[in-house]
């Protein structure tokens, strides 16, 4: 490894000017990296909905309707005008309105009332105009340009007409969600900088801290272009995430060659001695920040794979950048460091034990008191699964709430059933139509008629229901799209299907949320076990003892456990993803402060007894310990005040509390288990060499 750290030193604007050349290369590859809003794609594959979307896909010339569209004061002229103009738009599949429910050359009056009012409300003081309502398929990939298209037309017919359903909150969010990231690192930037010019000596060394992660972080958005595409999670969270982690490893970097530089007077050797010193620490707790986030792989929902597969990437490109590109920048601009050195800003901690050892017996019994509340508390939290809470302010939730006023909620609900069967499919749509939970039911024996021969019913109402292989019935659910009552009209209408056929598949904005609901206890116990595990292992590695792992993990966990069972205690519900996520991203990402604060505390330990021990650690570790967290919570909080996404703002607000708690528990907790648990850790550390009054510093 010295040899190595030589050799790139040697070579120091070779080695900037490299970096620097494939950051330039991935920057340009950013902007051709997809990033996916839809959260159906990220299902497991035996899902109900993820069959049904990939049945629609494969063998139905359009997919599920995706967006309602409202246009007000129209005839029944106008409306199939309006029809027309909408199939004729790029980016919209497929357009669904009364004509295809029935026959409108015949008086309205003489109608089915329910279907009539499921697409047209006339308007009771002029009977020649109404109110219609389109069920539309908007392709992925073009919500965006195609919800403008669609509310420049609508609007062009006066005021108050909407547009709603996924493809609308998509769209919302693609365009929003650029915006929001830079506005986190607008408030992330400045705080950043704040506590790096509060902890350092130098006013340019926050800048070569930013740079090596700004480099890795490129570098990360760039090589995703292997994958094709991201998702939201990842495109909003990974870069700010990435840069709070591991700023750590630059700091502690640029830290142990200041304090070479008093001892070596020769520049470069000071570096290679620092690299030597710092680099193992770095990759040390780099590597257990990788198995917790790595961990996020084994959840069924594919999401978590997608973040963590890109964190864990991002963590690698930090530890290569902080290793061998901030040295050789560090050795080109150290005369810059030196020119630009000002004094200590921060007070001393050297004493900060004098405070908290007086807190430490009632920390240690306030914890253990709230565990068992704080574990029972988070396995109860009340979940929401929708990814956007439209604004009422905003166009978006305007829209909605026009739309409920004049319609009701408008949920549709798939149901495919295997084609050739149409009696049963008429006996379906019929139980269908008579449930409590459902408005009304479109089908080929609702629409045309089961007598109808389907060689006679034409090729527009063939398209809509029937496959080669399937039959596809829509029924309208008069529930809205998240709730209690939601899930069990999916639970409800699967049943009533099950009734006629062993095979069938449903999809809908509920029946998908329907499925992330039941994988998420599954997913919650598998990634937090797995996280454990594999931390817990490289703790007994790392520290060669099997009680260190176990105060370490009980004090990062009992943390989270406290996180996340405040929601529960409080009545505030949270973002499904938000929990499932931050179980690792909370224990990956903090784990190195105790990493950090055991560390000092063993090199004590060994000339000192527990006391005395902790009291250097908290006092040498605390300053390094404040800024990780203060970073690491600013970003967490930047990010749930930026985004209207809820499954990222409940995920940022998380992270940004949890930071701040993993600090007191750290700090307070883990003394206490040290202090306390010291007989335990000697009898169970290989090696430990620990002091004792009695006989100095010898092995346990």
């Amino acid at each position: 490894m010295e040899r190595f750290f030589r050799i790139t030193l040697a070579h120091s604007r070779t080695v900037v000017a490299l970096f620097l050349i494939v950051m330039l290369i991935c920057a340009c590859f950013i902007p051709f990296v997809r990033t996916n809003y839809n959260m159906v794609d990220y299902l497991p594959d035996d899902a109900q909905s993820t069959k049904a979307v990939q049945i629609m896909s494969d063998e139905f010339e359009s997919a599920m309707p995706n967006a309602n569209v409202m246009v007000k004061d129209i005839s029944i002229p106008q409306a199939l005008e309006i029809k027309q103009a909408l199939l004729d738009m790029d980016g919209v599949e497929d357009v669904i309105w009364l004509d295809i429910a029935v026959d409108l050359t015949m008086p309205l009056e003489t109608l089915d009332r329910n279907t009539v009012e499921t697409y047209y409300h006339v308007n009771p003081d002029d009977p020649t105009i109404g109110t219609a309502l389109y069920q539309i398929t908007v392709k992925a990939g073009n919500e965006s340009a195609t919800i403008a298209g669609i509310r420049a037309l609508i609007d062009s017919y006066g005021e108050g007409n909407a547009v709603t359903g996924e493809a609308a909150d998509t769209a919302s969010s693609q365009d929003a969600v650029v915006d929001q990231v830079l506005g986190a690192v607008a408030i992330l930037g400045p705080i950043i900088i704040l506590l790096l010019v509060l902890s350092t000596l130098s006013w340019i060394e926050p800048v070569l801290f930013l740079a090596a992660i700004g480099v890795s972080i490129v570098m990360n958005m760039g090589t995703n272009i292997v994958l094709g595409e991201v998702s939201f999670m990842t495109f909003s969270i990974s870069p700010i995430l990435q840069l709070a982690v591991s700023l750590d490893y630059a700091i502690f970097l640029l830290h142990a060659f200041a304090a070479e530089r008093l001892l070596t007077a020769d520049v470069q050797e000071a570096m290679v001695k620092a690299a030597m010193k710092s680099v193992p620490t770095i990759a040390s707790s780099a590597i257990t920040t990788l198995f917790g986030f790595a961990a996020l792989a084994v959840m069924q929902f594919q999401i978590g794979a997608d973040l963590g597969l890109n964190l864990v990437k991002g963590i690698i490109f930090s530890l290569v950048t902080v290793s061998v590109f901030l040295p050789s920048l560090t050795l080109l601009l150290y005369r810059l460091i030196d020119k630009t050195a000002h004094r200590h800003f921060m007070p001393s901690f050297r004493n900060i034990d004098n405070v908290l050892s007086k807190i430490r017996i009632p920390a240690m019994i306030l914890v253990f008191i709230l565990i068992v509340p704080a574990y029972l508390g988070q396995s109860h939290v009340v979940f929401t699964y929708l990814n956007t809470s439209p604004d009422p302010e905003l166009r978006t939730g305007a829209d909605m709430v026009a739309m409920r006023e004049e319609f009701g909620e408008q949920n549709a609900m798939v149901v495919l059933v295997p084609r050739g069967d149409i009696a049963s499919e008429a006996a379906l749509s019929a139980d269908l139509a008579d449930l409590d939970c459902v408005k009304s039911v479109l089908s080929y024996a609702t629409a045309v008629g089961a007598v109808i021969p389907q060689d006679v019913a034409g090729d527009e109402a063939l398209k809509q229901f029937y496959s080669p292989n399937y039959a596809r019935i829509v029924a309208y659910l008069n529930t809205d799209i998240e709730s209690d009552e939601a899930f069990a009209a999916v639970q409800t209408v699967q049943d009533v299907a099950a009734e006629y056929y062993d095979t069938y598949y449903t999809a809908g904005q509920s029946a998908n949320l329907y499925d992330m609901k039941n994988i998420v206890a599954v997913d919650n116990v598998r990634v937090t076990v797995v996280a454990i595990i594999a931390i817990a292992l490289v703790l007994v590695v790392t520290f060669r003892s099997l009680a260190l792992p176990v105060a370490l993990m009980l004090a990062i966990e009992s943390g989270i456990w406290i996180n996340l069972g405040i929601p529960y205690y409080t009545g505030v519900s949270m973002n499904f993803i938000g929990y499932l996520v931050i179980n690792t991203v909370q224990l990956g990402a903090t784990i190195d402060y105790g990493i950090l604060l055991t560390s000092h505390y063993l090199d004590h330990r060994r000339t000192e007894l527990p006391r005395e021990a902790v009291r250097h650690a908290l006092g040498e570790t605390f300053l390094s310990l404040l800024v990780s967290a203060g970073i690491l919570s600013s970003a967490g909080f930047a990010l749930s005040v930026t985004t209207s996404m809820s499954a990222v703002s409940s995920l940022g607000f998380l992270l940004g509390r949890g930071a701040l708690i993993s600090l007191v528990m750290v700090t307070c907790f883990l003394p206490a288990l040290l202090v306390y648990g010291d007989g335990i850790i000697r009898r169970t550390t290989f090696k430990a060499k620990f002091y004792t009054e009695s006989g100095g510093s010898g092995a346990a």
